[in-house]
């Protein structure tokens, strides 16, 4: 099995997450490119959802940041990264966070556990007072 090592990067974005209009448009600069290279509908949609709920928490909980985007080719196949930073107050208790129906805002507790099954590969790292860094990737099928 290929590593991480193997992975070369194809193209690279960056799209702030300042304002409303930011998060609107992460989603459809992720849904553009899910299908310049092929997904499915149904694997971009997945996608798409994933990026705009933690898009959402980047602008909503984490006072705004960014979503980096990367093509990657793995040996012989290709998938989306996205990396999501803002430099917020942090998640406390990452582990509770992941779970179905804990929110610390008005929405539903889904954004973050949902993400993560909606993806192939989900990494999350947050420190109180500096800020969240989410990653997800997803592979075309």
């Amino acid at each position: 099995m290929a590593t991480r090592d193997d992975m070369s990067v194809v193209k690279r974005d960056t799209v702030a997450l300042q304002t409303e209009s930011d998060v609107v448009r992460a989603r459809q600069t992720v849904r553009s490119w899910a299908q310049d290279i092929g997904f499915t509908i149904v694997d971009t949609t997945k996608l798409v959802t994933a990026a705009s709920e933690l898009a959402r928490n980047t602008f909503d909980h984490g006072g705004g940041g960014e979503m980096q985007l990367e093509l990657h080719d793995q040996g012989d196949r290709r998938g989306l990264r996205l990396v999501f930073v803002d430099h917020g107050p942090g998640i406390a208790d990452i582990d509770l966070a992941m779970r179905d129906g804990f929110t610390t805002g008005k929405g539903m507790g889904m954004g973050l556990g949902g993400s993560r099954r909606l993806v192939n590969e989900f990494e999350i790292e947050s420190q109180l007072a500096v800020g969240t860094r989410v990653a997800i990737t997803r592979w075309r099928t």
